[in-house]
């Protein structure tokens, strides 16, 4: 597979494969993305620009969802039945939207971060079937994540200003086993969302460190290319 350096984000290494039929028969047709790539290669920048349509008002919770699933389940046969099943549990997209309500702002904190996490984690608030924090915190980081643009450069989860707030970031068993235990995660699946602020801190640390952005930390971590000071 050839990567395509017009696509790919700083520290990404190749788009993530679909199969695009597959996921069209399943899935209901108001939760389509709209726009989105019918070549089967996914790269993080095609969902962050369904984010970036949701926070405009152009996309639906449901298509953001999608579009996550679609990236993070990628090859997966059971992906599309899963995402069904999610979808089913969330019919008018009321609880994501509650969720991610806190991301949608200017303005956000740590306390939105936490926020968001938790409802997403609790059944009688916004949790999902099939939609655990390896899934959940996909959708969290191409929900909130706001990237410094150098040279004042826009485009999907770009921000004219590296306003410094904490960012969102995927954690997975993938991101999980490689962790150091300075970043504060257990071994398992069912992150606490103080586990979680905790990994947040100790990458934007590293990235800081680094100069880089705090996702190219958990890309090096997630392929198992980071490597200590």
């Amino acid at each position: 597979m050839t990567q395509r350096p017009d696509r790919a984000l700083p520290g990404e290494v190749s788009p993530i494969t679909v199969h695009i039929d597959r996921w069209r028969t399943a899935l209901p047709p108001d939760a389509w993305p709209d726009g989105f790539p019918d070549s089967g290669l996914l790269w993080r920048r095609d969902v962050f620009a369904v984010a970036q349509a949701w926070h405009a008002g152009r996309a639906s919770v449901r298509q953001l969802l999608v579009a996550v699933l679609m990236w993070g389940y990628g090859p997966i046969g059971y992906g599309p039945w899963r995402t069904v099943r999610a979808l089913e549990g969330d019919p008018d997209g009321k609880r994501l939207a509650y969720a991610l309500e806190g991301l949608r702002a200017p303005v956000r904190d740590e306390e939105a971060l936490r926020t968001a996490y938790q409802r997403l984690r609790d059944p009688k608030e916004s949790r999902l079937p099939r939609l655990g924090p390896a899934l959940f915190t996909k959708l969290l980081y191409f929900a909130g994540y706001r990237r410094a643009a150098a040279g004042g450069a826009s485009g999907p989860g770009t921000t004219a200003l590296g306003d410094g707030q904490l960012q969102p970031l995927i954690l997975d068993p993938a991101v999980a086993r490689q962790l150091p235990a300075e970043a504060g995660v257990r071994r398992g699946t069912e992150w606490l969302p103080a586990e979680w602020l905790a990994y947040l801190h100790w990458a934007a640390d590293q990235a800081r460190r680094r100069g880089v952005e705090p996702d190219e930390v958990e890309m090096a971590v997630s392929q198992g290319r980071f490597t200590h000071d």
